[in-house]
């Protein structure tokens, strides 16, 4: 924690002076708690709600000061805080994409109209270790049920994939596959490198295998998942044969050629990425159960 003088806070009728905080661990892409202490040091008090009430937000900095993320989540003043007062609340934090180390800076914006730093007072900076999303590098399947051939054909696929465990309980990672579907030899290990780096859900191209009827049949259906092509965090499609953090709920949409899709999760950081490749056998029908 980098605390300002009181030499450097300027007076005024909005001012802040930081007393203490404490970051805990952050990690690449996921929502934390972090403790802030602060006390107006200003003029006026700060309100919560009306038309001047005061957020609590904050910026992520690389060690030169140059901002990767500008205005945070924002995080308003449980109750008024008069001129002298202290309030001590816990503010809202998404870690930054992706893990490394960063600077993060706290500030105080009046109604959206203006930064306190504007003002001239000194945001509360500290050095933050952010660790990846996953901590360990464990992914488990989940299979749907169909011909014993097409189930045998998937599983001997993922015999030689990176990180794969039998126990989805204790998995980091969580993927959805359908019967028939061969995942590429690099497919676990850019799913992992993705959720590392700090999405919660990531979702990958699709190429149609089976008979050449089927294949150019498929091909339209999955032109927008067609391999080729690389990362896209604002994919306007599901996410196809996707794979999530342990404890994500999935939002699931109605299946695209019998393969599982996803409907993005609006709260956390997603990701399509056309170089996770699965060759699938496509399949029209509904979802089992």
């Amino acid at each position: 924690m980098r605390p300002a003088d009181d030499a450097t806070i300027p007076a005024g009728p909005l001012a802040v002076r930081w007393r203490s905080c404490l970051p805990g661990l952050v990690r690449a892409g996921v929502l934390a708690q972090v403790r802030v202490e602060l006390e107006n040091a200003g003029s006026v008090t700060w309100h919560s709600d009306g038309p001047n009430w005061i957020y609590v937000s904050y910026h992520w900095l690389d060690q030169l000061g140059n901002a990767i993320v500008w205005d945070g989540l924002r995080t308003r003043l449980p109750d008024p805080v008069p001129a002298g007062g202290r309030l001590a609340l816990d503010v809202a934090v998404r870690g930054p994409i992706p893990p490394g180390r960063y600077r993060l800076a706290f500030d105080l914006l009046d109604a959206e109209r203006l930064w306190f730093g504007e003002l001239g007072n000194p945001a509360l900076e500290l050095d933050v270790q952010v660790e990846p999303r996953i901590g360990a590098r464990t992914l488990a399947v989940e299979l749907r049920p169909g011909p014993a051939d097409l189930v045998e054909e998937t599983r001997h696929a993922l015999a030689a994939q990176e990180g794969l465990v039998l126990d989805t309980s204790n998995a980091e990672v969580l993927a959805h596959l359908a019967p028939g579907c061969q995942p590429a030899p690099d497919w676990s290990r850019r799913l992992l490198d993705a959720h590392a780096e700090g999405y919660a859900a990531v979702g990958g191209s699709v190429e149609p295998s089976g008979g050449p009827l089927a294949r150019r049949r498929a091909a339209a259906a999955l032109a927008p998942w067609r391999p080729g092509g690389g990362r896209n965090p604002s994919f306007a499609h599901p996410l196809l044969l996707p794979s999530l953090v342990r404890g994500l709920e999935p939002s699931w949409l109605p299946d695209v050629e019998g393969l599982p899709a996803l409907r993005p999760p609006e709260q956390e950081p997603w990701l399509y990425d056309a170089r996770v490749l699965v060759r699938a056998r496509p399949r029209s029908g509904r979802r089992p159960g």
